[in-house]
C-alpha cells in the first residue's frame, strides 16, 4: 500500500510533466512569415437573410465602424441578431495562401470573397466560438472580404487579428490555438476512465471516495474539451451533443466535489457539508431535467440558459467559499489532509472564483481560460489525499489483524485453562489423599530404620512426595481461583514481607533485591494468594540472575489510569519473543525441573483480582513484569 501511495504521487507528477510534453509539438512549432490584418469594419444588420450585394452596395442599417485589434467587442443592440464584418485582403505572394480568423464570436458564420460564398457554418446550438482556416487563391489579393455573423447572445465580433500566410504555417497556428485544452481534457478523461476500471480491484470501503474523485476528474476533462473550438470544428456533426455535455459535466462537478470532501472530512460543523451537498444534488438534478426539457421549446431554453448560468456561477462561488472556510478550520487543527487539499484547492478556487466574478463583471463577454491551469494542482491534491486515506485504512487493517491474532491467542489460552481447570478439579483431591498416606508411612519407616543408606532413600522419597504435593496445590489453586476472603491490602507492606522472605534466596544466588515503594497503595484481594503470585514472579527473576544480578521492585500509582502498578525488573538472561508468547502455558518452563504451573497460577490469581500482567524481555538484557491492579481507594 505504501507503493500505491508513492505511485499516486508519481502519477500526479507525471501528469504535470506529460501534458506540457504532449502539447509541446503544437506549441513549439516555428512560424514562417505571415501578414496580419489588424483593422476591420463592422455594422449591424436588421435582416439576417441580407445578401452580400446589398451589404456592399448600400447601407441597410447604421454605418460601418472601424475596429482595431485589442478593442473590446461592441455592445449589440437588443433587437439586432446579425452583423456584417468586412476587411480587405492585402497583396500576397504565397505558394498556398490561407486565411486564419481566430476568436470570432458568432453562432452562424458566412464568408464572402468577391461576392462569392466561400465558407458557411450553421449551428443548432448556442456556441459562439469560431476558429476558421480558409484556403485562398492567388488571384484573391486585394479583394474585399465580407463576413455575415448571426447569434442569439449579446455579443458579436472579432477579438484576434486576422492572419494571411502559407497554409502549412497557418495550419500549425490553427491547431496550436486550443491544442493544450484538447490534450488536458483528453488526459483527464483518460485518467478518470482508467480509475473507473480500477473500481473492480478496490475494497468497498474506498468505492464512495474513489467514485466521487473519478466523477470530478471526468467532469473537469469533459468541460475543458467541450469548450474547445477545435473539437467543435473537427466534430461539427456532433457539436450539439458536445456543447450540452458541458452543462451536464458542470452540474456533476460540485456535488461530486462535496461528496468527496464529506467522505474525507465528515459532515462538517452542524452538518453543513452534507446539507449543502444535498442541495447541490437537487439543483443539479433539476438543471439536468430542465436541460432536456429545453430542447422542446425556445422559451424554456431561454429561461434555462439564464437560470443555469446563475445557478452554476452561484454554486461555484458559494461552494468554493464554504469549502475554503472549512479547510482553513481543519488546517488550524493541523489536519495534514486539509493542508494538502487547501494548497491544491486554494490555487484552483482563487483562479476559478476570480474568473467567474470577472465573467459577470464583463457581462459574460469573457472566455474562462485560466482555471484550466489551476485544475492540475487541485486534482493532484485530491489524488494524494485519496492515496493517503487508502494507505491509512490499510495500516488500520494491519493493526486490527494483529489485535485479532492476540485475541485468538487469548481465546486459545482461555480454552486451555478451562480444560486444565476441569482436569485439576476432578483429579487433585483424589491424588492428594494417597500422597499424604504414603508420606505418613514413609516417615514411620524412616523412624524405625537404622540403616543410613535406607534413611537417605526415605528422605529422598519424602522430598519428592512433597514436591508432588506442591504441584497438586498449584492445581487446586488454578482450579479454584476465587478469593474466598478478600481484604484491603497495603501493597507496600505486602512487598516488604515478600522482600524479607526472598532476600536470603537472592543472596545465595549472588544477587540483590532493591525496592522503591510509594505509600498509600491499596488493592482488594487475598493476602496469601497475592504473595503466592508475586513470589512466583520474583523467584523466577532470582533464578534467571547471573553474576552481579539485581532485581528492582517498584510500586506506584499511574496518574492516567489511577491503577496500582507493580514492576519487577531483573538483569538476568532474558527471554526471546517466542518464549514471551508462551508464558503462562501449562507445562511450559525453561527450568530443568519446572512444570510451568507456577506462572500459570500467577496469571490466574492476578486475573481473579481484576488485574493485568505483561512481560517485557530481551535476550541477554533482562525481563520486566508489569502488573496493573485497580486501586481500592
Amino acid at each position: 500500500m505504501k507503493a500505491l501511495y508513492k505511485f499516486s504521487i508519481a502519477f500526479v507528477l507525471s501528469l504535470f510533466i506529460a501534458i506540457p510534453i504532449l502539447a509541446a509539438p503544437a506549441l513549439a512549432l516555428t512560424d514562417a512569415p505571415t501578414t496580419g490584418i489588424t483593422e476591420w469594419e463592422m455594422k449591424w444588420e436588421e435582416d439576417p437573410e441580407s445578401t452580400v450585394q446589398e451589404a456592399s452596395s448600400h447601407q441597410r442599417f447604421g454605418e460601418w465602424r472601424t475596429f482595431s485589434y485589442g478593442d473590446e467587442l461592441p455592445v449589440k443592440p437588443a433587437e439586432i441578431k446579425s452583423a456584417w464584418l468586412r476587411f480587405q485582403l492585402p497583396e500576397f505572394d504565397f505558394a498556398r495562401p490561407s486565411l486564419l480568423i481566430s476568436k470570432l464570436t458568432a453562432k452562424d458564420v458566412k464568408i464572402f470573397i468577391d461576392n462569392r460564398l466561400v465558407y458557411e457554418s450553421r449551428r443548432d446550438y448556442p456556441y459562439n466560438k469560431n476558429e476558421i482556416l480558409l484556403s485562398l487563391s492567388s488571384n484573391e489579393s486585394n479583394k474585399m472580404v465580407y463576413v455575415l455573423l448571426h447569434t442569439d447572445s449579446n455579443w458579436l465580433g472579432l477579438k484576434e487579428q486576422i492572419k494571411i500566410g502559407e497554409n502549412q504555417t497557418l495550419s500549425k497556428d490553427y491547431m496550436k490555438h486550443d491544442m493544450l485544452d484538447v490534450v488536458l481534457g483528453a488526459a483527464l478523461l483518460f485518467v478518470s476512465l482508467a480509475m473507473f476500471l480500477c473500481l473492480i480491484f478496490l475494497n468497498k470501503t474506498y468505492l464512495a471516495g474513489w467514485n466521487s474523485l473519478c466523477i470530478v476528474i471526468f467532469s473537469i476533462g469533459l468541460m475543458i474539451l467541450s469548450l474547445s473550438p477545435y473539437v467543435h470544428n473537427i466534430y461539427r456533426e456532433h457539436g450539439f451533443a458536445i456543447y450540452y455535455l458541458f452543462d451536464i459535466a458542470s452540474n456533476l462537478i460540485m456535488p461530486s466535489m462535496f461528496f468527496f470532501f464529506e467522505k474525507i472530512f465528515g459532515r462538517g460543523p452542524f452538518g453543513l457539508i452534507t446539507r449543502f451537498r444535498k442541495i447541490l444534488v437537487i439543483i443539479s438534478t433539476v438543471s439536468i431535467l430542465w436541460l432536456f426539457a429545453s430542447f422542446t421549446s425556445d422559451k424554456i431554453n431561454s429561461i434555462y440558459t439564464s437560470s443555469t448560468i446563475i445557478s452554476f456561477g452561484g454554486s461555484v462561488i458559494i461552494g468554493n467559499m464554504l469549502l475554503f472556510i472549512f479547510l482553513i478550520k481543519y488546517c488550524l487543527q493541523r489536519n495534514r489532509e486539509a493542508i494538502i487539499l487547501t494548497t491544491g484547492f486554494g490555487v484552483f478556487a482563487a483562479i476559478g472564483v476570480s474568473e467567474v466574478i470577472w465573467y459577470f463583471i464583463q457581462d459574460r463577454n469573457y472566455d474562462l481560460f485560466f482555471w484550466k491551469w489551476g485544475i492540475l494542482s487541485f486534482i493532484a491534491s485530491l489524488a494524494i489525499i485519496l492515496a493517503r486515506r487508502i494507505l491509512q485504512n490499510y495500516e488500520q487493517v494491519v493493526i486490527y489483524s494483529k489485535q485479532l491474532e492476540v485475541f485468538n491467542n487469548e481465546l486459545q489460552r482461555s480454552e486451555k485453562m478451562e480444560i486444565i481447570s476441569q482436569l485439576a478439579a476432578s483429579v487433585a483431591h483424589e491424588v492428594r489423599n494417597p500422597l499424604q498416606v504414603t508420606r505418613g508411612f514413609l516417615q514411620l519407616l524412616q523412624d524405625k530404620t537404622t540403616n543410613d543408606k535406607e534413611k537417605g532413600f526415605m528422605v529422598l522419597a519424602i522430598d519428592e512426595l512433597d514436591r508432588a504435593s506442591e504441584i497438586i496445590t498449584d492445581f487446586l489453586t488454578f482450579a479454584k481461583p476465587q478469593l474466598e476472603q478478600t481484604t484491603l491490602l497495603n501493597i507496600a507492606e505486602e512487598l516488604r514481607q515478600i522482600e524479607g522472605i526472598l532476600v536470603p534466596l537472592a543472596t545465595m544466588q549472588g544477587g540483590v533485591i532493591k525496592v522503591d515503594l510509594e505509600s498509600d497503595l491499596y488493592v482488594r484481594g487475598n493476602s496469601s494468594k497475592l504473595k503466592q503470585a508475586l513470589i512466583n514472579i520474583i523467584k523466577n527473576s532470582i533464578e534467571a540472575l547471573n553474576e552481579e544480578g539485581a532485581i528492582l521492585i517498584r510500586a506506584y500509582i499511574d496518574d492516567d489510569t489511577k491503577n496500582i502498578v507493580i514492576c519487577i525488573k531483573d538483569n538476568g538472561e532474558g527471554m526471546s519473543e517466542a518464549d514471551l508468547k508462551r508464558l503462562g502455558e501449562p507445562y511450559y518452563s525453561k527450568k530443568t525441573k519446572g512444570t510451568g504451573l507456577g506462572l500459570m497460577v500467577t496469571f490466574r490469581i492476578i486475573e481473579v483480582m481484576q488485574g493485568k500482567i505483561e512481560f517485557i524481555s530481551k535476550k541477554g538484557v533482562g525481563t520486566e513484569a508489569i502488573i496493573h491492579f485497580p486501586s481500592a481507594k
